[in-house]
């Protein structure tokens, strides 16, 4: 008998592509962590179930459904930073899409400039050379107001004496976060979101981790300047690389600011 065969529609098409998003969406949020374990467990538990519901064996399957119902509220409490980081990541990175577009067109958001790259590039390798700790956030389509909100609110003109002035070792904002909007010192101080991904090195410190960690559920782009070492790091997407030159650094933030 042919009429055994399963009939896919369109729709049915559309479900798959929209689940194996979701789930790639949720494993690229959490690979590297211990949640990835607990989400495996689930997911295993899950298709054993499935499996069972298909073999009709009635008490197995009532027993896991069970199971499931109370995991999925389990899952809420297990997995509540993640699901907040996805949430901000559909957001900020697939709402503001159209929003950041529009504003290019119209020339509604005073984007960064190439005079701005360079004051901060030249006060970041000035501060590395006197191992004065900094970390700058460009501000791209993701809306950082509620981080900006943590800190001081400054709206004022970008320059290398500004920034210095900020980071300053005595200063009260030097330990926070200072974020570029519009061109102008939005803010400085902020607090901002640690990443708890365990692929980081130990060497580097909590000012890396936030910067790491802002660039995961944002588009923003991140200068770090250690108090260590004087190293300079350039962080996207959640991606951290040491940058040794001026000039290269100055690639990289025309290449994704501009």
């Amino acid at each position: 008998m042919l009429n055994c065969f399963i009939t896919i529609r369109f729709l049915d098409l559309i479900d798959i592509f929209l689940v194996a998003f979701l789930l790639y969406q949720l494993y690229w949020l959490i690979r590297g962590t211990v949640a990835i374990r607990i989400f495996i467990a689930i997911f295993s538990i899950y298709v054993f179930w499935l499996l069972v519901k298909a073999m009709k064996m009635e008490l197995l399957s009532s027993i896991l459904g069970q199971v499931i119902g109370v995991g999925v509220i389990a899952l809420i409490i297990v997995f509540q930073q993640e699901i907040r980081k996805f949430l901000l990541l559909l957001g900020n990175r697939y709402f503001n899409r159209d929003k950041s577009k529009l504003s290019k067109i119209f020339q509604l958001n005073g984007s960064t400039n190439k005079d701005v790259i360079n004051i901060v590039v030249n006060a970041c390798f000035d501060m590395g050379q006197e191992k004065t700790g900094a970390l700058i956030v460009f501000e791209k389509s993701a809306d950082l107001k509620i981080f900006a909100e943590t800190g001081t609110v400054l709206d004022a003109l970008v320059s290398e004496r500004v920034i210095k002035s900020i980071f300053f070792k005595n200063s009260p904002l030097h330990d926070g976060a200072m974020i570029i909007s519009n061109g102008k010192i939005h803010s400085a101080g902020c607090v901002l979101p640690l990443s708890d991904n365990p692929i980081i090195p130990k060497k580097y410190g909590l000012r890396h981790r936030a910067a790491v960690g802002i660039s995961e559920i944002t588009d923003s782009i991140v200068i770090v300047v250690s108090e260590e070492n004087g190293n300079i790091s350039y962080v996207n997407n959640g991606i951290l690389q040491t940058v040794k030159t001026k000039n290269k650094l100055t690639k990289l933030l025309e290449n994704n600011l501009l």
